[in-house]
């Protein structure tokens, strides 16, 4: 577990390096589908830009709308508050949805099957979100609750998480489960040719976080009754894919 990653007189943040490690192997996995698929690689890199911008926008959004309490509003406008502000602190579902939307967007204006890309290229969020959470589990953010079980870790001292206590290795039961749905979601369409995969990954990534929410004891994201923000969202897009699917099956009996 390090915040850094020293070589010679440089440091680079492991968590940082983790997401380009993530980008950069999704990526050649990539041009390998678009190979497979006879896709527009142009098309591609415009399609993941706007997905990229979108996601970044979205994470920090609803990390300010779930953590408005947190926030000290009356220094927004001093730079070293507002520069630390906007380094850190980011929800995943946020970036989730409006990358998603911005890649609708973005094949609007550029006449692109922006759907296509998507269902060909889901599996690049969960490979790219699992490398995330590694270096989530580099930097001891997004940590567990108490735990002294098999795979309890210990944080040292300089990381975000608590130094003196046992924690459940949340992060890296995350980080399994995402790689999972993008291989199992990947190996399905090159053997079978799988047009579920969009549907596939919002309810099993649904399914995941909800349950890991439940272990996890980092800062407050926001909660509502029973359950909290992510939970909340997690059962949204369980109903949307099932509703997808019963709404593209029900559009292909009428064809037939």
């Amino acid at each position: 577990m390090h915040l850094y990653f020293k070589l010679g007189n440089f440091s680079i943040p492991s968590y940082g390096l983790c997401i380009v490690l993530g980008v950069i192997s999704a990526n050649l996995l990539a041009i390998y589908m678009i190979k497979k698929n006879k896709l527009d690689g142009n098309d591609f890199i415009i399609l993941e830009a706007y997905t990229f911008l979108g996601g970044f926008i979205g994470a920090k959004a609803l990390f300010l709308i779930v953590s408005g309490d947190l926030i000290e509003w009356g220094r927004i406008f001093e730079f070293n508050y507002f520069n630390e502000l906007m380094q850190g602190g980011f929800v995943f579902y946020g970036g989730l949805i409006l990358g998603l939307l911005f890649a609708f967007i973005a094949g609007k204006i550029h006449k692109i099957n922006a759907v296509l890309y998507i269902r060909t290229f889901i599996y690049a969020i969960p490979w790219i979100h699992c490398f995330g959470r590694i270096g989530c589990y580099m930097a001891g953010c997004c940590y567990g609750i108490p735990y002294t079980g098999p795979g309890a870790v210990i944080f040292p001292k300089g990381s975000l998480a608590p130094s003196d206590i046992s924690l459940f290795p949340v992060q890296l039961v995350e980080a399994t489960g995402l790689m999972l749905i993008a291989i199992v979601i990947l190996l399905f369409q090159i053997k079978i040719n799988y047009k579920y995969t969009l549907e596939t990954y919002l309810i099993l990534y649904a399914i995941l976080r909800f349950l890991l929410e439940y272990v996890r004891y980092d800062a407050i994201r926001g909660t509502f009754w029973m359950f909290s923000t992510s939970q909340w969202i997690s059962i949204a897009f369980i109903i949307i894919a099932i509703a997808l699917i019963v709404w593209e099956k029900s559009n292909q009996n009428k064809i037939k």
